[in-house]
């Protein structure tokens, strides 16, 4: 049987490998061989990846990091990853979360403010440009299976309607499932799959059978 060819993941989304090989036009041809299907999995030995975003808390806050309010379990994940002292804060809901999402500073990411006073000035529109792509996505085209739990507030505001567009909605942009129901927002990305698969709708406080919808 040929080898498969390994797929190169300096490319997003990653390219589609061209079988090697001898192409035979008779299945019962004893020559006809043919590599697996196999899914877009991450790297072996890829680690999951967790990001939590707590709404009006200090840096300093956590005793994580010396704060007096006690985040046992904040400091057992610090203790056994890596600590970062030099996050800068916008100070605002969307500006600080789309920064955070995508690593980028908030105005190149189009949210110099909140989205519910967005312009058309440079760095304010509130719409993430298509080439600063969120942490989610990347490792989405990477073969995680990520989710979004609490607020959302990144979503143009003329995008958040039942009628959409939903590109900038947690579940196409970044996440295959998106639930919320708070102010904290949690960003979970993981190598097993997840079948559940829900669309809330960013910023609505519509009630639903299935699922709540972002404050």
């Amino acid at each position: 049987m040929p080898e498969r060819p390994q797929s190169q993941r300096d490319v997003l989304p990653i390219p589609d490998v061209t079988p090697v090989g001898l192409t035979t036009y008779d299945a019962k041809d004893p020559d006809t061989v043919f590599p697996p299907i196999e899914p877009l999995r991450p790297p072996e030995g890829a680690p999951n990846v967790l990001i939590v975003l707590i709404d009006d808390v200090g840096f300093g806050a956590s005793s994580a990091f010396g704060g007096p309010i006690n985040t046992p379990n904040a400091g057992r994940l610090a203790a056994k990853g890596l600590k970062y002292n030099r996050f800068h804060t916008t100070a605002l809901c969307s500006p600080t979360r789309q920064a955070l999402l995508t690593g980028r500073n908030h105005h190149t990411v189009g949210m110099g403010g909140i989205t519910e006073i967005a312009s058309s000035a440079p760095g304010y529109n509130s719409i993430r440009p298509n080439t600063c792509a969120p942490l989610a996505e990347t490792l989405k085209l990477n073969g995680y299976s990520t989710a979004q739990f609490g607020k959302c507030h990144e979503v143009p505001v003329w995008e958040t309607s039942p009628m959409g567009p939903f590109g900038a909605w947690p579940t196409e942009a970044a996440s295959n499932t998106s639930t919320a129901s708070s102010a904290v927002s949690l960003i979970s990305t993981t190598r097993r799959s997840m079948k559940a698969r829900s669309r809330s709708s960013p910023r609505r406080r519509r009630k639903r059978a299935t699922t709540s919808c972002p404050t």
